[in-house]
């Protein structure tokens, strides 16, 4: 069985990830979100896998190759366009990805599933799609459920009592949504469905390939299923996964490396005197970190492989990131550090280079670490803790 996932999008809700780090390969405990995608479709026996790529294309294609070491094959279609001898990245939109892969050569001959390739989901695909069938629809849009005060947040779907789809509404108010079950971008797509996909030009999937179905009268439905999806379309929503994990409402995600202590997971080789820092899980800490003595860790925390804590320093509900050192003076709550990025869990985004802030986070690998000027210590020092 043959599917699709969508790869190609900038990730701009979620930088400064994405500016390194392309969205499908934003790593849930060490993982990339798309790997557990691909895990999922062998599961169900979708073995032939094409991905749409554009925004950092070489990264997912190095990390997936053609599938073998997955159990699936995989191939790229490319989207985008060489200039100054460099690959400059031209998405053409979910439909549109679509549309040219078949246009190069028919692939989709029957059947076939479409997934973002940015969320995390625990689907049975082959219920879905024996449903589909059943109803002999041209498409179906796999929908979830979700309380009526939180419609505002997502696409929802509107249907009548057969399960065909009569309308959508994007991110309607409480009071003006007709229905609170929401798209959650998983399809189940006939190959006659690409026949009102136009050629070589950007198409998306839900806000013109759907309308289009609604007003031909098409055989199109939607199938609400009780599953778990967390959609990594924000920040936000990146810290929810993991943290999710961590404390188990994640389930179908496992926590990587040895339960040295109740809910303390680490990698190889961790540095750490455990009697001589103060640590509070559910934590993970990556291979290869070094946690000085004095430090405080306390969960849902993520410490990425490669890491430095130095003493002092404290970790309060954060996801850090790999190579990241921590000086003595950092008090980091509800935060992400990527690189030279400090997060909070709105969002907010501080470059710690532009903000003079790199002598107290920085590169793991940096030798040449300048002191703290002293009146940046005192102000540190008197910040309430």
């Amino acid at each position: 069985m043959k599917a699709m996932i969508l790869a190609a999008g900038k990730g701009t809700r979620v930088r400064p990830i994405t500016y390194t780090i392309p969205k499908p390969m934003i790593p849930i405990l060490q993982k990339p979100v798309m790997e557990f995608l691909v895990e999922l479709l062998r599961q169900h026996g979708f073995t032939e896998i094409m991905v749409n790529v554009s925004h950092l294309a070489h990264e997912i294609e190095r990390y997936f190759q053609d599938g073998q070491r997955f159990g699936v094959e995989i191939a790229y279609s490319f989207e985008g366009y060489i200039k100054d001898g460099e690959l400059v990245g031209k998405a053409l939109g979910s439909a549109g990805g679509i549309r040219r892969i078949q246009d190069f050569h028919p692939f989709f001959d029957d059947t076939f599933v479409v997934l973002c390739g940015d969320a995390l989901i625990d689907l049975d695909l082959t219920a879905a799609v024996a449903w589909h069938r059943q109803k002999g629809a041209i498409a179906t849009v796999i929908m979830k459920t979700v309380p009526k005060e939180d419609v505002s947040s997502y696409g929802v779907v509107v249907t009548d009592e057969s399960d065909r789809i009569i309308a959508f509404q994007e991110k309607p108010s409480v009071e003006e949504a007709l229905s609170n079950n929401i798209n959650t971008g998983i399809y189940i797509f006939e190959p006659e469905v690409i026949d009102y996909i136009p050629s070589n030009q950007e198409y998306d999937i839900g806000s013109q390939l759907f309308p289009k179905l609604v007003e031909m009268g098409a055989p199109f439905y939607g199938l609400a299923m009780d599953f778990e999806w967390i959609d990594i379309g924000k920040v936000p929503d990146y810290w929810q996964a993991v943290r999710g994990v961590l404390d188990g409402t994640v389930k179908n995600v496992s926590i990587p490396g040895h339960e040295r202590f109740p809910g303390i997971y680490t990698g190889l080789n961790v540095a750490a005197n455990w009697d001589k820092v103060t640590i509070q899980g559910p934590v993970y800490i990556g291979g290869m970190t070094k946690i000085e003595d004095g430090a405080t860790i306390i969960g849902p925390t993520m410490i990425g492989p490669n890491c430095h804590i130095c003493s002092g320093a404290v970790v309060d509900n954060c996801v850090i990131f790999e190579y990241s050192r921590l000086g003595s003076d950092v008090r980091l709550v509800d935060k992400l550090v990527f690189g030279r990025y400090c997060v909070d869990k709105t969002g907010t985004t501080i470059d710690l280079k532009a903000a003079a802030l790199d002598w107290l986070i920085t590169d793991s690998r940096q030798t040449d670490i300048q002191p703290s000027p002293l009146e940046l210590k005192e102000i540190v020092s008197q910040t309430p803790r």
